[in-house]
Formats: structure tokens, C-alpha cells, sequence
């Protein structure tokens, strides 16, 4: 059976990533069966990253490569309907999408205003955890960020990049429906996977206020979740 693998959930979301979260919401969204399974360490995962999926013997990662294999392989039609510039406009948001996953990281694991609030709702809601294992994969993303870029940034600046793209979506997404129309499709679940990890958090970054002041935001995570949680 179809076996998606991802981080454990927090503050009721069942993957606390952006991009296993967008995995799940497409497949609810696709209504395709599968197991869910939760891993806290991704060292045995394709490149070291989740989340993945195995299905028939085959193991596919990348939130993105695992959309289209099952696109292609179940003929799904979520993105069946769209033009070659919605198809355009969903890629560029995808990559915007990116760029928002380091600030959201970032806002967690290294900013100190928060980060204790993040390690206690670990720690609370995943009784496996313990602090030293905390305290090495913060070091280990603390790495991350300064290789990939954001940890050269203070706080004011990391957060500005993020609302920026936020901003990007404000604009774009309509007050009723979806990005593209009345039906969502694929690139809805990757904006819910990455706005609910924002809306549902008890933790008010710069981030969640933003996204709590745009109706429309709020809406379209809304709508996403009362699909894939019916």
C-alpha cells in the first residue's frame, strides 16, 4: 500500500513540515489511500530529506517528484484543467514556497524569541524527544541556516523576506476559492501545507500575525483543511 513518510504533527496538524504536509493534503485532496507513517530522524530518507513515499516496491522522494509520479501513475486529475500560465504561476509560487520554508524554520529553531516555545511544544506533544536530542538538531539546522543563507540574517531581516512572500500570496489568492478557480489543485495543497504550519501554531510570529490579518489566507487554509480533515 501507498506509505507516506513524514515529521510527527504539532498543534494538531499531522506533519509539522510544509512539505509533508503539502504531500498529505494532496493525497486527501486526490482521494487516494494511504498509510501514514511519522519519523523523527531522515537520515535513512532519499537525500537525507523527508518526506517520501513508497508504493509497489518503489521509494520516491521530494514533496514535488512525489506529486508528479503519483500524478502520472494513478492519472490523477487535480491539475488537469489548468493553462499553461496557471500551470506557470503554481511553479513560481512553489519556488517562492521554498524561500518561505527557511524563514518558518528559522523563526522556530533560531530565533530565541521563540525557539523555547517550539522546543515545549516538542517536548510536550512527543514524549520521545528529550532536550539533548533537541539541543543537537537545533545545531544541526543552525548549520544549515548559515550555509544556506538565512543565518546570516537577524531576525528583522529573516522575518522580511518571509512576509514578503506572504505578501505574494495575499495578492494572488482570491477571497472565495482557490488560486486557480473553484476547485483547488495541487499547488492549493503546497500553499496549505505551508500556511497551516503558520495559522495553527500557538506560537504568534510575525508570520502567524500576518497571516491572521488577510482574510483570504485565512480562508483558503480553512477551506484545504476542512477537506483534508472532514
Amino acid at each position: 500500500m501507498l506509505t507516506l513518510y513524514s515529521y510527527p504533527g504539532l498543534f494538531g496538524l499531522p506533519d509539522n513540515n510544509g512539505y509533508g504536509l503539502k504531500v498529505f493534503a494532496f493525497l486527501r485532496l486526490c482521494n487516494l489511500p494511504f498509510r501514514h507513517e511519522h519519523l523523527f530522524d531522515a537520515s535513512a530518507a532519499p537525500r537525507g530529506q523527508l518526506p517520501y513515499i513508497t508504493d509497489d516496491g518503489e521509494t520516491t522522494g521530494d514533496s514535488d517528484t512525489i506529486i508528479a509520479f503519483l500524478t502520472r501513475k494513478y492519472h490523477l486529475s487535480l491539475d488537469a484543467g489548468l493553462t499553461a500560465a496557471q500551470l506557470d504561476t503554481s511553479h513560481l509560487i512553489t519556488r517562492m514556497l521554498d524561500n518561505l520554508y527557511w524563514v518558518m524554520s528559522y523563526s522556530r529553531w533560531k530565533d530565541e524569541r521563540y525557539w523555547p516555545k517550539f522546543r515545549a511544544a516538542l517536548l510536550s506533544q512527543h514524549p520521545r524527544l528529550d532536550e539533548a536530542g533537541l539541543v543537537k538538531a537545533r545545531e544541526f539546522n543552525l548549520q544549515r541556516y548559515y550555509f544556506q543563507g538565512i543565518g546570516r540574517y537577524g531576525p528583522g531581516d529573516a522575518f522580511t523576506r518571509g512576509l514578503a512572500d506572504l505578501q505574494v500570496l495575499a495578492n494572488l489568492l482570491p477571497a472565495d476559492g482557490y488560486l486557480h478557480g473553484s476547485k483547488p489543485a495541487s499547488i492549493d495543497a503546497g500553499i496549505y501545507g505551508f500556511i497551516a504550519n503558520i495559522y495553527f501554531y500557538d506560537i504568534d510570529t510575525p508570520l502567524k500575525q500576518f497571516v491572521a490579518a488577510h482574510q483570504n489566507l485565512v480562508h483558503h487554509c480553512e477551506a484545504i483543511h476542512a477537506q483534508v480533515f472532514p
